[in-house]
């Protein structure tokens, strides 16, 4: 029997393993003719495994034994829920347009949400697909998160312009950033490795709170987000989006996909940005957001053979990124403050799957990544380098323990960093050069009781060479103890090594001394590993109302540090980084309603409250720039699509609570910032156009009521001098900013 294998290796969040491929056609069909459209959506129920139509109606999506439930759906028809139980027999189907008569088949949503908790998922998965990464105003992935409830997005500093990606207010060091399953933004790329992942290249994102899974390391410790790229196989033949905003900014995004034999297809994705305007809306001559360019491009090539069952994916990834900020030009001063930040990025990555032919729950898969990033930067008087050489290697066996309730995925993986960095301020010169080398083995085991109950317990062994071994214990629950109501539970072991300085470059945009406090001195930066486990529980019900369900969503998450790096900002004189003596710990708790309060007005409400605190040398306090509370609320509209064209729109509201600031009390008068930064709102805005499935145009709105931080830099009229300080942004520095956009598509 042949297999039709085809992205598992790429579209499974937590497997790497190549699948049978389910194939067929879906028609529409209302009061006087039945016909075929682009986009139907096709997806496996309660999985993030998914895709649409083409303009024939024809589709191919990924399939599994334990997947039966295939829904099919469009705006205007009523939703379909097909039982496969055979794959390989082509699937026809007409949906009928929606009116008050039922059908003799099950109905489920209008419509696949932009944002969906998987209620299958034990560890509590949310996909965020392109419908909600439409939403933001572009440009890159560290945009992809405004829209989210389930995380945070802040201001980095007031010079680089970079936002800070949190989750269970904990900052992005502490999260597993994946890319397809394979670590991506760590260590030397934290800081900006965000904004080098074009929004066009993003097909949809996985996230998992707390944890995680041990499959895929042992550092994540707050929560893991995975990004699944489009894919040449599926991804249409030419795309083209053209952005361009009133602050400067333009950007193109190019994808180009053939196939080029029965068995291979490629892409070539293109990607440029550039801005060349200085703007500076709060007067302290000093521009709100970078000028320079970007230059990146990305080659895949996918290899599917339903001969032989093998399949695999190759892809290089170059960029070049230059930014230039600080004093504007046109200042009539002797010398200017002046940031220049010049980043040079290559990626190689080659995965390998293969499913047995008797056997299709048992799959093999292997993954080679070589990366090589290199940052050259100076920020006034300081300089900071730092270049990373990175090699991953991950091998995977998946199968199952007498049937397919019962599963289990096993490896070993290691992955090695040659990192160069030279630090030079004054009260701080050198190297810190160092090579970090981990190697381990896992074990995961999945226990799946169809609705009422799933459990996955895994469990890694690894040795680091300057932390030694250790072990990984991770355990996820879930439990439907009634209709349509999910209780889950999780906890699991995280530990890292934090590479102080590239995770911290806004210290550079000072004049404050670095203090290295640790005395460990086989250990880098003289400072032991972080180690932190993390607790969580969550519920998830269902209630009709009104004919359609609510959802009613609530998390409490604790993680509590054994040992962490604190970085204390509390002299204005210093940075201090030492480690923990005594306790550290983050709570946090979260409610989130969702509901279709019309028909196509979806509506989001979401409130989370923190308390982050750690034992300082000066006593214990509440985290900087954490807020206590936030709010969220997102509204969402969309027309009856009507021979291709629709209307939508999309407003998002953040109300961010009052947060506590560094200590500057000692600083003369002028140039003291208070304890506590004042809660604050923004509001962002976006109508679109779809003219055709080919064409669609957007305006849109950030910071739609110009709330910005009207003093982001201390002492910003004296850069070169002792109080100099722009490591106190905790609000949005650039104010309202205007865009627009055109999306075209060629099938």
């Amino acid at each position: 029997m042949k297999k039709y294998i085809c992205l598992a290796l790429f579209m499974l969040p937590l497997s790497i393993f190549a699948q049978t491929m389910l194939q067929g056609k879906i028609s529409l069909k209302d009061a006087t003719d039945t016909f075929t459209e682009t986009g139907v959506s096709i997806y496996w129920e309660d999985t993030t495994i998914g895709t649409t139509t083409d303009a024939n109606g024809h589709f191919k999506l990924l399939y599994k034994p334990e997947l039966k439930k295939l829904v099919v759906s469009y705006v205007g028809f009523k939703t379909k829920v097909l039982t496969i139980t055979d794959p390989m027999k082509f699937v026809n189907a007409i949906l009928q347009e929606d009116t008050n008569q039922l059908e003799a088949v099950q109905v489920t949503v209008a419509k696949r949400k932009p944002t969906e908790r998987l209620q299958l998922s034990t560890a509590g998965m949310v996909n965020i697909n392109s419908g909600e990464l439409l939403k933001a105003a572009c440009c890159n992935l560290s945009d992809s998160f405004e829209t989210s409830s389930n995380t945070e997005v802040a201001v980095a500093d007031a010079v680089t312009g970079t936002k800070q990606i949190k989750m269970l207010g904990l900052a992005s060091p502490y999260l597993s950033l994946t890319q397809e399953n394979v670590p991506s933004i760590r260590g030397a790329s934290q800081v900006y490795g965000l904004t080098f992942i074009p929004g066009s290249w993003v097909d949809n994102i996985q996230l998992i709170k707390g944890a995680g899974s041990v499959i895929n390391g042992y550092e994540s410790i707050a929560g893991q987000i995975n990004t699944e790229l489009v894919k040449p196989i599926l991804d249409t033949p030419i795309y083209l989006n053209v952005y361009g905003s009133e602050d400067g900014r333009f950007e193109l995004n190019n994808h180009l996909n053939t196939k080029v034999s029965d068995h291979w297809h490629t892409g070539l994705y293109i990607h440029g940005n550039a801005r060349n305007m200085q703007m500076d809306n709060n007067g302290d001559g000093f521009m709100d957001v970078p000028t320079g360019s970007q230059i990146n491009l990305m080659n895949r090539w996918q290899y599917a053979n339903p001969n032989t069952g093998w399949m695999s994916n190759l892809s290089l990834h170059y960029l070049y990124d230059d930014r230039k900020a600080g004093q504007l030009s046109s200042l009539a001063i002797p010398s200017l403050w002046q940031s220049t930040n010049k980043i040079h990025q290559f990626n190689a990555s080659a995965k390998l799957g293969y499913i047995w032919e008797d056997m299709p729950y048992q799959s093999l898969g292997f993954q080679a990544d070589y990366k090589q990033y290199d940052q050259d930067a100076r920020f006034g008087l300081n300089d900071y380098a730092i270049s990373q050489k990175t090699l991953y290697v991950n091998a995977l066996f998946k199968s199952i323990i007498g049937n397919t309730n019962h599963t289990f995925t096993t490896g070993i993986n290691s992955i090695t960093d040659v990192i160069d960095e030279r630090v030079g301020v004054p009260s701080l010169s050198g190297d810190y050069d160092r090579t970090d080398f981990s190697a381990g083995a896992f074990f995961e085991y999945s226990l799946s009781a169809g609705d009422t109950f799933g459990l996955t317990a895994g469990a890694r062994a690894d040795y680091h060479n300057h932390i030694g071994a250790f072990i990984t214990p991770r355990f996820h629950l879930r439990y439907m103890p009634w209709k349509k109501g999910t209780l889950r539970l999780a906890v699991g072991r995280g530990e890292r090594l934090a590479s102080i300085f590239s995770e911290n470059q806004k210290l550079f945009s000072t004049a404050r001394a670095i203090r290295l406090m640790g005395s460990e001195t086989d250990k880098t930066y003289g400072l032991s590993p972080e180690i932190a486990w993390n607790y969580g529980l969550s519920f998830t019900q269902y209630l009709p109302l009104g004919g359609r369900d609510l959802e009613l969503v609530g998390d409490l998450y604790y993680t509590n540090f054994t040992n962490q790096v604190v970085v204390d900002w509390d002299n204005p004189r210093e940075v201090a980084f030492y480690n923990l003596t005594g306790k550290s710990f983050s709570t946090n708790f979260q409610i989130e309603a969702n509901y279709e309060i019309l028909k196509r007005t979806h509506l989001k409400v979401a409130y989370k409250w923190f308390d982050v605190q750690t034992d300082y040398l000066s006593g214990r306090r509440t985290q900087p720039f954490q807020p206590k509370e936030r709010w969220m609320v997102n509204l969402s509209y969309e027309t009856t699509p009507q021979e291709g064209r629709q209307w939508r729109f999309d407003t998002t509201f953040n109300a961010v609570g009052s947060q506590r600031l560094p200590d500057t009390s000692s600083n003369p008068q002028a140039y003291q910032m208070g304890d506590t930064a004042a809660a604050y709102t923004t509001t962002q805005a976006q109508l679109t156009r779809v003219f055709s499935p080919m064409i669609e145009v957007y305006l849109g709105a950030e910071n739609l009521f110009n709330y910005y931080q009207k003093r982001a830099i201390i002492a910003s009229d004296a850069p070169f001098g002792t109080y100099f300080d722009a490591s106190m942004a905790y609000a949005p520095v650039q104010g309202r900013m205007i865009y627009a956009g055109l999306r075209f598509k060629l099938k």
